[in-house]
């Protein structure tokens, strides 16, 4: 391993709710004055004092960080949404100041945090990879020798020329991942905004950023996508609630976020008014039923998925309920619907009910996977749980020397034939 280029310790983000600097010292002065004889603040949005507002509470976005990043490393960095994962990455980026703690970094950083981030819309994209360099502190000749790579990749060629703010986001994005790749900073910081781009676009970020990753430099990357998460990082974190939740090898640290979703086992069940779900259908129940009472679940063997709820205001036929099975990778194996069955849909009826899904055995590999439900009204999604339900499939029997974990995410059963046949003449 490399020398430590990021140290962080003690690290800390808080806002105070509803306060915003007025911009002016003059505007300051006034709102103090208005505080120290008890009046509003004259420049307060409308409705602030309204009871239930968190007007001038503190929300800390992130709380005692700490963590040490050597050269080379990637470092992935994973949480729900609002853990504090962007935070994190502006701080790193310097594009807001600690409350709390200190940063120190060693080499010339490069983000790619937001669509656009560090763009002048008024100048062409052209134009703009020469004000990306720059920032980073490079010569134009050295901007010069990488700026065709820099086009090629983007695949934007024949707009290269065109004004900015006339991109679309995916052809922003594709902009700031080539500038931010090839312009050869010792550290990359990049966020979720890949996301942004096409399926073919991601997968070539993906290879530059192990590229990157080889020739020395390092790389703090944060996604919700674990496949590539566990492709692409030899190292993970996961940030919840504004702290480090978990530290460590990217296999283990995935596998214990994915388990944090899940609400229950193979079997849950809510309060009247408390499941997942919409004001009009919620969840009561679910649970995973092995073919045999109290079994475990083996490969070969079918099981069922049974889903309670209960329909307090949806008046139409149009109701479709459906789940996801998903994989420790958050990998869909498959997914289903009522609507599979054609016209034998039955329609929902009111007050509580419960449906039930049919797994056929010799289907699943062996493994921990997890179950989402959806429901659609129309052509629409109407609500998508988290994962309701957790459960394992065991290999079962064991035939052979080979002990370990066939390939594959399904395991399906298939039929093999012999055929003898005549020798060439």
């Amino acid at each position: 391993m490399g020398p430590v280029v990021i140290e962080v310790e003690g690290l800390g983000k808080s806002y105070r709710l509803g306060s915003i600097g007025s911009g002016t010292i003059a505007d300051e002065l006034r709102r103090g004055w208005a505080r120290l004889r008890g009046r509003p603040d004259p420049d307060a949005p409308v409705d602030t004092a309204s009871p239930g507002r968190a007007q001038g509470k503190v929300f800390h976005a992130l709380s005692g960080v700490s963590f040490q990043l050597r050269e080379g490393e990637v470092l992935g960095i994973i949480g729900r949404n609002g853990a504090g994962k962007s935070t994190l990455l502006k701080l790193l980026s310097r594009i807001t100041a600690p409350s709390e703690g200190f940063i120190r970094m060693k080499g010339r950083v490069a983000s790619l945090l937001e669509v656009g981030t560090g763009f002048h819309p008024d100048l062409t994209g052209r134009e703009n990879i020469y004000l990306n360099g720059a920032i980073l502190g490079m010569h134009r000749r050295e901007i010069d020798a990488k700026l065709g790579e820099i086009i090629t990749f983007s695949g934007i060629e024949h707009h290269i020329d065109t004004p900015v703010k006339r991109y679309s986001s995916g052809m922003k994005v594709r902009l700031g991942f080539a500038v931010a790749a090839h312009l050869e900073p010792e550290i990359l910081i990049v966020d979720e905004v890949l996301a942004v781009g096409d399926a073919e676009f991601q997968r070539k970020c993906l290879g530059k950023m192990k590229d990157v990753s080889t020739s020395g430099r390092t790389i703090l990357f944060v996604s919700h996508n674990m496949t590539a998460v566990l492709s692409l990082c030899t190292r993970v974190v996961w940030i919840d609630g504004g702290r480090v939740a978990a530290d460590g090898p990217p296999e283990e640290v995935v596998a214990t976020y994915l388990g944090s979703y899940a609400q229950g086992g193979d079997e849950v069940a809510w309060a009247p008014g408390e499941g997942p779900g919409s004001d009009l259908v919620r969840l009561t129940h679910a649970a995973v039923v092995p073919q045999e009472a109290g079994a475990p679940l083996a490969m070969r063997s079918a099981f069922a998925i049974r889903i309670g709820l209960e329909n307090r205001g949806v008046h139409d036929d149009d109701l479709n309920i459906g789940l996801r099975v998903v994989n420790d990778h958050d990998l869909v194996l498959f997914a289903s619907t009522q609507a599979d069955n054609g016209t034998d849909r039955p329609p929902v009826p009111h007050g509580r009910f419960e449906v039930e899904c049919l797994i056929p055995g010799d289907l699943m590999n062996e493994g921990s996977y997890h179950v989402v439900v959806t429901a659609f009204r129309g052509a629409k999604l109407h609500f998508m749980t988290e994962r309701v339900l957790s459960f394992t499939v065991h290999a079962g029997e064991r035939r052979g020397a080979w002990f370990g974990k066939q390939a594959g995410l399904i395991r399906p059963r298939l039929s093999w034939r012999t055929h003898a046949m005549e020798p060439r003449a």
